[in-house]
């Protein structure tokens, strides 16, 4: 048996960061607080919101003007259902600016950047990147389940798609088979990713631990995280009826609330010291330009 000298007894900390972050059982009354602070963060940083996130809705512009262009009509909803995959990893920079408001500091759109200076960034990109391969698989068997159930001739517009899809007993099969797997790989994405990405901004956690903890937050909460996942699939649906314009509200609405589901469902590490603020940068008034571009040239000998 093994003898426990001075020194080399395991803290009760020590054993809770071996078994990981320390998770907490939420309500559905947690979820409408998170949504609740989310709406807040985002009234309080809405340019810098919409900044970050008008991407998405431009690529969800063009994204339909081929699918009409191209008679590639089917795929229209597999890439708008698509994006509940790959939007936890576009919320790495809502992610930060909820955390500096969360800490009293001002946030602004390059704040949001330094996201990519947190040590743990290249565990956000590798996550990052197998959400983007679960995307794009989730897109190729939605193909599939289409030609199987039409074959690859195409369709004329949209009356015929939808008479096509609405009407017919593949389209019914093609409703319930599609509507299935994208279930299964919204449900993939939502226990890997559920609080991934902000453990790994808060903690500097690798991407395994962060998956695992996501898992254990899915298993602890299973009615609360599937009612959360049934709301970001709600939500982003209703983001993009407008032509995808919706996205550039729901996508930071989002963000920002799971920031703060993941404060309200994994505890705080006892011993967390707050983030130092970052240092203040002189501003350098336009009249000073280009000099203000070589500052050492300006310093003077004490």
């Amino acid at each position: 048996m093994a003898t426990f000298y001075q020194g080399n007894v395991p803290t009760t900390a020590q054993t809770a960061d071996a078994a990981g972050p320390e998770i907490r059982t939420i309500q559905l009354s947690d979820l409408h607080d998170a949504l609740k602070l989310g709406w807040e963060d985002f009234k309080a940083v809405p340019s810098h919101a919409i900044i970050l996130c008008v991407i998405y809705p431009v690529l969800g512009l063009v994204l339909a003007r081929v699918v009409m262009g191209y008679s590639v009509l089917p795929l229209l909803f597999p890439l708008a259902a698509g994006f509940a995959l790959i939007g936890p990893f576009a919320a790495l920079g809502l992610y930060e600016l909820s955390s500096r408001r969360e800490r009293g500091e001002d946030a602004s759109a390059w704040d949001a950047m330094e996201v990519l200076r947190s040590p743990s960034f290249g565990a956000m990109l590798g996550l990052g990147t197998l959400l983007l391969a679960l995307f794009v698989t989730w897109v190729a068997t939605a193909q599939a389940i289409y030609v199987a159930a039409f074959g690859y001739e195409g369709v004329t517009g949209i009356s015929d798609f939808m008479t096509r899809v609405l009407t017919t007993q593949q389209g019914w099969w093609l409703i319930v088979v599609g509507c299935g797997t994208g279930f299964l790989f919204a449900l993939a994405a939502l226990c890997i990713s559920a609080v991934s990405f902000p453990l790994m901004l808060d903690r500097h956690a690798g991407a395994f631990e962060a998956m695992v903890t996501s898992l254990r937050v899915v298993a602890r909460n299973p009615v609360p995280m599937a009612a959360w996942g049934l709301i970001v699939a709600v939500l982003l649906a209703l983001g993009t009826i407008p032509a995808f314009l919706g996205l550039a509200v729901v996508i930071p609405l989002l963000g920002h609330a799971t920031w703060h589901l993941y404060r309200k469902v994994i505890v705080s590490a006892p011993d967390a010291r707050p983030v130092p603020p970052p240092p203040h940068r002189p501003r350098k008034p336009a009249a000073d330009f280009p000099a203000n571009l070589f500052p050492w040239r300006n310093r003077t000998d004490a």
